[in-house]
C-alpha cells in the first residue's frame, strides 16, 4: 500500500472485457465524454449506406489512449490537470443527422506538460491515481472502459486519422522539446567544478605539517616488545644515528629486557629484529639497536628543548592503540611541568621528568615517539599522559584529553649517549633524601634516608653546601620547587658536574647556596 494513500480504501480496478472481433480499432475519441455516466444513450444509427468498412483484426487488449505514457511514468500529483468527476451538464438532444457531432474529448492542452498524460487519473478508472488520491469513474482518461462505438463511415475514419496524425506529430514534437529542455536543464543544473590540472600539484613548503611529516615518518618505527612468557605491547621510537640505534621509552621495552623479543617496523613495512642496548628507568629512556640495520638510515635532527616557548607548534608521531604512523598536532601548552609516571605495577619504580606539556593528541602506543617542532626537529620524547581513569599521570588506558608530556630532548640526548657508551644511566644528584609526599611548600629533606641511611650523604654536594634534615628547598636556580618529585625532575635535567643555586628555608628564614651536582650510576 502506498504510504501516500494510507487510510484510504483502494477499490480494485475493473477487468477489461475482450474487444469484439468485428470491431474496428477505436480511437481515443471513441471514449465516453468526460463526465458522462457509463451506458449513456448513443446517437441513432443511420439507415442509409449499410456498407461497412472491413473489420479490424481481433485484439486481446482494451483500447488505449494513443501515445499515452506507460503506467508509473511521468505521474504527477492528483488533481493536477484532470477535469473534475461528476454528472454531465445538460445539453441539447442528440441530432438525428449523420454523421453525428463528435463527442467531447479532452483537449491535448489539458494534459499539462508532455510526459504527464492522465494527471491524477488511473488508467482504466476506478484505481488510485499516481498521486495518491483515488480516482472516480468518468474522470478524464481514467473513465471506466465502455463498449466501443458503432463502426464509423469512411468519412469519420478520415477525421479519426487526421486527429491521430495530429496527436503523433504533437507527441513527437513534445518528446523532442522535452528532451532538449531536460538536457539544457541538466547542463545548467550542475554545480560540480573541476579543478585545473595545476591545482592538483599541491606545493607543500618547508615548515608545513605535511612537509614535516613526510620527512620525519621514514625515520620512525613501531616497536613490538614481547616478554619470554608472551606478554608485551606496542610503542614507538625514532632513528638516533646511522649505526641503527633507536631511542624510545624504558617502559616500551621493559618487557623484553630479560630474554624477550623486540621488533621495529618502519612505515615502508620493513621489519627488523632489535636488542636492548641500555635502559634508564628513572629517566624513562631506552636505546635499542636494529639487527642487520640498513645502510640508508636517516637520523632525525635534534632540536634545543631549552629554547622551546609556550605556544610553539608541535607535531607528534606514534602508534596510538597500535595505529602505526599516526601524526597529530598541537602546541607547547606548558614547560617545566613536574611529572612522576609509572606503569602502575607493584614492582615499577617511578620516573621523574620536568616535562614539556603539549595538547597534541597522545595515546597509549605514542610512548617513545618524537615530539617535533615546526621545523621538524625533535624537541622531546612522548612519554606520559594525564589519565582521567585513575587521576594519575601515565597510568590507565584512557585516551587523550589534551594533556601529554614529553621528556625534553636535551635530557634524553644525554641519557641516550650514556646508554650507548656504557649501557647504564648516570643520574645527577645533590646527595640528600627528600620527601615524596604531595606538598606545595617545597621539597623537605627527610630525617632519615632509604634503608636506614643518613638523610644527607656525608661528603656529598648537599653536605658540602651545609644543608641539613628538615630544610625545605623552594628553588633550584629560577625554577620553583613545590615538592620532592619536582626537585628530582629538575635535578635530572642537568648533568653531573653542573653548578646550581639552591634556595631553602630553615626555621622560617630563607637561605641561598651554590653547589655542584654529583653523579649516581645505574637504577639501583
Amino acid at each position: 500500500m502506498s504510504t501516500e494513500n494510507e487510510g484510504n480504501a483502494v477499490p480494485p480496478a475493473p477487468s477489461a472485457p475482450p474487444v469484439p472481433v468485428a470491431s474496428p480499432d477505436v480511437s481515443p475519441q471513441g471514449a465516453a465524454p468526460e463526465g458522462n455516466a457509463q451506458g449513456a444513450p448513443r446517437p441513432p444509427m443511420p439507415q442509409e449506406n449499410p456498407a461497412a468498412p472491413p473489420a479490424a483484426p481481433a485484439s486481446d487488449q482494451p483500447p488505449t489512449a494513443h501515445g499515452a505514457a506507460p503506467a508509473g511514468q511521468g505521474a504527477t500529483p492528483a488533481g493536477q490537470g484532470a477535469a473534475p468527476a461528476g454528472p454531465a451538464p445538460a445539453g441539447p438532444a442528440p441530432d438525428g443527422s449523420w454523421p453525428p457531432p463528435p463527442p467531447a474529448t479532452p483537449s491535448y492542452g489539458s494534459y499539462g506538460s508532455y510526459g504527464s498524460y492522465g494527471d491524477g487519473a488511473a488508467y482504466g478508472g476506478g484505481g488510485p491515481s499516481y498521486g495518491g488520491d483515488a480516482g472516480g469513474p468518468g474522470t478524464g482518461w481514467g473513465a471506466s472502459w465502455q463498449q466501443p462505438a458503432p463502426k464509423p463511415r469512411a468519412g469519420r475514419g478520415g477525421l479519426v486519422a487526421a486527429v491521430l496524425v495530429a496527436a503523433l506529430v504533437a507527441g513527437g514534437l513534445g518528446g523532442g522539446l522535452g528532451y532538449t529542455l531536460a538536457k539544457d536543464r541538466d547542463d545548467r543544473g550542475s554545480t560540480t567544478v573541476s579543478a585545473p590540472d595545476s591545482a592538483t600539484q599541491v606545493k607543500r613548503a618547508p615548515g608545513t605539517i605535511a612537509n614535516v611529516a613526510a620527512k620525519a615518518l621514514p625515520s620512525t618505527v613501531t616497536i613490538q616488545a614481547e616478554s619470554s612468557d608472551g606478554e608485551g605491547g606496542t610503542g614507538t621510537g625514532f632513528v638516533f644515528d646511522t649505526q641503527g640505534h633507536i631511542v624510545t621509552n624504558n617502559h616500551v621495552v621493559a618487557e623484553a629486557v630479560d630474554g624477550g623479543r623486540l621488533t621495529a617496523t618502519f612505515p615502508s613495512g620493513k621489519k627488523y629484529d632489535a636488542e636492548v642496548v641500555g635502559h634508564a628507568q628513572g629517566y624513562d629512556v631506552a636505546v635499542i639497536k636494529l639487527k642487520n640495520a640498513p645502510s640508508d638510515l636517516r637520523p632525525l635532527a635534534l632540536g634545543d628543548s631549552d629554547k622551546v616557548a609556550v605556544g610553539d607548534e608541535t607535531i607528534a608521531i606514534g602508534a596510538p592503540f597500535g595505529l602505526s604512523n599516526t601524526v597529530t598536532t598541537g602546541i607547547i601548552s606548558a614547560k617545566d611541568r613536574p611529572v612522576a609516571s609509572s606503569d602502575g605495577s607493584s614492582s615499577s619504580k617511578a620516573s621523574y621528568m620536568s616535562a614539556l606539556q603539549t595538547d597534541a593528541s597522545i595515546n597509549p602506543g605514542n610512548s617513545g615517539g618524537p615530539l617535533l617542532d615546526a621545523s621538524g626537529a625533535v624537541i622531546g620524547i612522548n612519554s606520559a599522559i594525564q589519565s582521567t581513569g585513575s587521576g594519575g599521570f601515565g597510568s590507565g588506558q584512557s585516551g587523550s584529553i589534551g594533556l601529554g608530556f614529553a621528556i625534553p630532548i636535551n635530557q634524553a640526548k644525554y641519557v641516550a649517549q650514556q646508554l650507548i657508551k656504557t649501557g647504564k644511566p648516570v643520574y645527577a644528584k645533590i646527595g640528600a633524601s627528600v620527601s615524596l609526599e604531595d606538598s606545595s611548600d617545597g621539597a623537605k629533606i627527610t630525617d632519615q634516608g632509604t634503608g636506614g641511611a643518613a638523610a644527607v650523604e656525608s661528603g656529598g654536594p648537599a653536605d658540602k653546601a651545609g644543608l641539613k634534615p628538615g630544610d625545605v628547598i623552594t628553588k633550584l636556580d629560577d625554577h620553583v620547587i613545590d615538592s620532592g618529585p619536582t626537585l628530582i625532575g629538575e635535578i635530572w635535567t642537568h648533568e653531573p658536574g653542573d653548578k646550581v643555586t639552591i634556595t631553602y628555608k630553615r626555621g622560617g628564614q630563607e637561605h641561598t647556596v651554590d653547589l655542584t651536582l654529583g653523579a649516581r650510576e645505574g637504577d639501583s
